[in-house]
């Protein structure tokens, strides 16, 4: 039964589930049990959605008088407890993408699906699925098979300290990627130290500010050779890739869905790092050569970019991905890859930062610099490929048939000439005729032209739309970090919280803010060398389509000369 509620404080909406509340507003309350730490309601302008159960005392109606007399009465009480704790659900396996009792054939899954389902309820950037899906919701149906919650954690230090009461609060939006990717808990400290750590992944200063450590062992890996093969006597039919490593040169044959595993693995726990999205799926025509020969040249693109980011080409999980050719030991790597403890949030604990001094406030200055500049490359990269997609369209379809319109309408001249023989001249007559035919082939050359120049910029366009709408939630992750450390340098300047609290939560900030500005370098040395690759490309291919085109006008030309 819908309730009365007031408004205690002022609450902005950040996406379109909430709602936005002002202070000493009424509200209508739909039930009164909070769902970790939200309400549904509608606010005075009859918008509904969800806001903070702390941020609203519901009204209560007194009957046995006269008079109608509403009392407080607090929502964070047990029952409507305010804030989110994940606990494990003994109905889902948090294995990963097996479950434990799946001892299919690792070379078994189904085509139809990811191995890890991502939500599918908003499109991201470019209609790209959004990089903030990868995290579950706060809803229990919403979880998938690739996340395992961890039970509610002890504070390391904050929880510590003698003033118990004024540790830093955690956001109410318990639905903002900042806390659902566990950034939160690590700024807090509530990320427990790991006794032993395995892996390291060092930042170093370089001339343009920090810098991933170079992958100590450089390699490169082709993709080729797509080719169909069945099984259960040709029930079931794929396409299995040859992979080849330069580092072991000893090639693997993977499917897609084995690329859709390490994918999604990458997105587990690489939470500072934009990882280029795979190719796109398709429901129908899987096995027509032109789609397999599109995926094959983005896979090569999706590779390139994988062996040259320092920290992903390091991931045991993609070293394994590229070299085991024996399907036990496939098996072993890949449930071992499922239950890295490393994820997320604990991966900044594999994170070694340098120990020069950055200032805060420079380092939210370059990050606001970089969102201005992602979000016009967005935009850019959107529009070109706009006018390339309708060019494609026209080479295709437009320009193919002006340039047959125009050859028939040449033939059809020189048809005429043939009708009075005695004026006839058949060298004039066959010339026009040939220079008919010859705009009919360069049609087709407009045609087939794409495939040299457009499709090879489009496909790296999309890549990069890709690596362009990971980064609003990895700032977004940087800037729920800074505003911890001011929260928290502001209440050691009032005396509510010990300064060596503060500075943990400094340091912390400073692995977030090193590996932001580390992937933001690293974006900027692929885009220089990919852009440059990708326009040689076009004018060298657009370059060698005009010559040919002028051979023909050339080779045509001549015929009129002897007349």
């Amino acid at each position: 039964m819908a309730l009365k509620a007031r408004a205690l404080y002022n609450f902005q909406s950040e996406n379109k589930e909430e709602i936005s509340i002002q202070e000493n507003e009424e509200l209508v309350i739909f039930s009164e049990n909070s769902l970790d730490g939200w309400l549904q309601g509608q606010n005075s302008r009859g918008e509904t959605g969800l806001f903070p159960a702390s941020y609203v005392e519901i009204l209560r109606s007194r009957s046995g008088s006269n008079y109608t007399d509403y009392t407080v009465s607090p929502v964070g009480s047990p029952g409507h407890d305010s804030f989110y704790t994940a606990s494990p659900n003994p109905g889902i396996s948090y294995q990963g993408s097996f479950e434990d009792d799946d001892d299919d054939d690792w070379d078994d899954w189904d085509d139809a699906c990811t191995v890890v389902e991502e939500p599918r309820s908003a499109p991201g950037t470019n209609g790209h699925p959004s990089p903030s899906l990868q995290y579950p919701s706060a809803y229990g149906h919403h979880q998938h098979a690739g996340y395992r919650p961890k039970p509610a954690l002890e504070r390391q230090d904050s929880m510590s300290s003698s003033k118990r009461g004024s540790v830093v609060g955690r956001n109410l939006n318990r639905f903002s990627c900042f806390v659902r990717s566990g950034v939160e808990a690590f700024i807090l400290g509530d990320v427990p130290l790991m006794s032993k750590i395995a892996e390291a992944y060092c930042i170093e200063m370089g001339s343009k500010g920090p810098q991933w450590r170079p992958n100590p062992h450089p390699f490169i890996c082709s993709v080729e050779d797509p080719t169909k093969q069945t099984k259960f006597k040709g029930i079931k039919s794929y396409i299995s890739y040859k992979l080849t490593p330069s580092n072991i040169n000893s090639p693997v044959y993977r499917r897609y869905k084995h690329f859709d595993w390490l994918y999604n693995r990458l997105l587990h726990k690489f939470t500072v790092i934009s990882v280029p999205h795979l190719p796109e799926k398709q429901a129908t025509g899987r096995f027509e050569e032109d789609f397999i020969e599109k995926r094959k040249r983005r896979l090569i693109l999706w590779m390139d970019h994988m062996t040259s980011h320092p920290v992903l080409s390091q991931y045991e999980g993609f070293q394994h991905f590229l070299s085991c050719r024996d399907e036990k030991q496939w098996k072993l790597g890949k449930r071992r890859a499922e239950k890295d403890e490393m994820v997320g949030a604990s991966f900044l604990l594999t994170i070694q930062i340098p120990t020069e001094h950055q200032d805060l406030q420079d380092v939210e200055d370059r990050v606001d610099a970089f969102k201005a500049f992602s979000k016009k490359m967005d935009d850019s990269v959107l529009q070109l490929t706009n006018v390339a997609s309708e060019l494609v369209r026209k080479h295709v379809g437009g320009f193919r048939k002006e340039f047959q319109k125009l050859g028939n309408a040449f033939q059809a001249i020189s048809h005429s000439f043939h009708m009075d023989p005695p004026y006839s001249l058949d060298a004039l007559n066959n010339a026009i005729s040939h220079t008919g035919k010859t705009y009919e082939t360069v049609g087709e050359m407009f045609a087939e032209q794409p495939k040299n120049d457009l499709f090879l910029m489009l496909d790296t366009l999309s890549l990069y739309q890709g690596l362009l709408s990971n980064f609003p939630d990895i700032i977004h992750l940087q800037k729920g970090a800074f505003a911890k450390v001011k929260e928290s340098q502001r209440m050691s300047d009032e005396g509510r919280m010990d300064q060596e609290e503060a500075d943990g939560i400094r340091k912390r900030c400073r692995v977030v803010g090193f590996a932001l500005q580390a992937e933001m370098n690293h974006f900027h040395e692929r885009r220089v060398a990919d852009f440059k690759r990708m326009m040689q490309s076009y004018l060298k291919q657009q370059i060698i389509f005009y010559q040919r085109v002028s051979q023909q006008l050339e080779k045509t030309l001549r015929m009129y000369d002897n007349l």
